[in-house]
């Protein structure tokens, strides 16, 4: 799941910085915007663009280590991952059951999954 916030990849084989001016903070420090990307990427709720567009993509960044990101996506990735253990391990939970049923990704990314424990 390290690439949970990965809003931002596209499945094309260019990048694109469509994604990278995106205020990961205000969606982090509202509940209803936070409970709103994860109900749409868990089929729960309705999906803003945004939202379609990282449940479109959000499969193949976890597949290919989010190659087609920019440094900019990357960086708002880590940055959500880090709030979502920390301070959302409910919501963390429930992406992982949904993305990552054989926990092929929890163990890929371990090492980085780790190094964020603590680190809100």
């Amino acid at each position: 799941m390290a690439c949970v916030a990965v809003t931002w990849a596209r499945p094309e084989s260019t990048c694109t910085d469509k994604w990278d001016n995106i205020n990961v903070d205000e969606i982090l420090e509202s509940n209803r915007l936070l409970k709103g990307y994860v109900d749409c990427l868990l089929g729960k709720g309705r999906c803003t663009p945004d939202g379609k567009a990282l449940k479109e993509t959000l499969p193949d960044a976890l597949e290919h280590e989010c190659v087609k990101c920019t440094g900019k996506q990357k960086s708002g990735a880590d940055k959500v991952i880090r709030h979502l253990v920390n301070k959302r391990p409910d919501l963390w939970k429930e992406l992982a059951v949904k993305y990552d049923p054989d926990n092929i990704y929890q163990a890929r990314y371990k090492d980085k999954i780790d190094a964020v424990k603590g680190s809100a």
